[in-house]
């Protein structure tokens, strides 16, 4: 049964880091949570540290870059941890191939370029780098049948840089690289998954901590947060990590009418329907 918390102090002294999402979490898309950023700001002044770890499509330097741009306070935050700089080191190390047919924005195209390399028509192709839809404004997830059915009759194998499968950018919802790289999946296409839930981001997060700290950083003195049930709690229960549960995120609509304090009995049924147990549920993170 998942505790109800209403503020990050209730169990801080509990943790020594928090692994912070970001999207839905600390900011909307737009502009930060003054609330989430006070608390993170807070949180760091009493000798905790913050890593922002998230699934941007995109390396840690742009993430950074982003959030300078929306005013986001840098002493709210120790480090940032991103599935694009996962991907963009694979691309790199050029185990999944030197050629890469590119499908997302342009504005993130420079995940190939970044690293000497442009993007491969699809008959010169060895693999699919996937950083999200081409138009996320006005396509979705089907308009892409065409391309996945040519895809997997090509046995291309898909880098998926963010599984998220949706997002809230303010009040716009909208789909991420996750549900092309899940439809491609379901047609019998190779994915290779970067970012949460997957074991190797969090491998890559007590790696950047262990760093941070000069030594190893225990599981039980971390807490992961984010509004992700099947990406931020599932990946950090998975990974022997406890969690606490933004609800007032992407499943606002699920848990009652107050995205600031979950109802109780609807929050119950539709985790025990998720088949997930965070060890806490906080309406936002504050």
């Amino acid at each position: 049964m998942t505790r109800i918390i209403d503020t990050l102090d209730e169990i801080a002294g509990d943790y020594s880091t928090l692994l912070c999402d970001l999207w839905g979490c600390y900011h909307d898309g737009i502009r930060p949570f003054p609330a989430a950023v006070a608390a993170l700001q807070r949180y760091r002044r009493r000798g905790g540290r913050v890593l922002l770890l998230t699934n941007a499509p995109r390396p840690a330097a742009s993430v950074r870059r982003f959030l300078d741009a929306m005013g986001a306070p840098a002493d709210s935050y120790d480090a940032i941890m991103s599935s694009g700089e996962a991907c963009q080191r694979a691309i790199a190390s050029g185990t999944h191939g030197r050629q890469f047919h590119y499908v997302g924005p342009s504005r993130d195209v420079h995940m190939l370029t970044d690293t000497g390399r442009e993007p491969a028509p699809l008959d010169r192709a060895e693999a699919l780098v996937c950083t999200g839809l081409r138009d996320e404004e006005t396509e979705t997830p089907e308009d892409y049948a065409a391309d996945i059915a040519d895809w997997v009759a090509r046995g291309l194998p898909m880098l998926c840089a963010n599984p998220d499968i949706v997002v809230d950018r303010g009040h716009m919802r909208l789909w991420c690289a996750g549900a092309i790289a899940r439809d491609f999946a379901a047609a019998g296409g190779e994915v290779i998954w970067f970012g949460k839930p997957h074991a190797t981001s969090y491998e890559q997060s007590f790696a950047l901590l262990a760093e941070m700290a000069g030594a190893p950083v225990p599981r039980d003195s971390v807490l992961a947060v984010g509004d992700g049930i099947a990406t931020d709690v599932k990946g950090a229960v998975d990974y022997g990590v406890d969690a606490c549960f933004v609800s007032g995120g992407l499943a606002a609509r699920e848990v009652g009418s107050d995205p600031e304090h979950p109802d109780t009995a609807r929050l119950a049924r539709w985790l025990e329907a998720e088949g997930i147990a965070p060890h806490y549920t906080i309406g936002r993170l504050r």
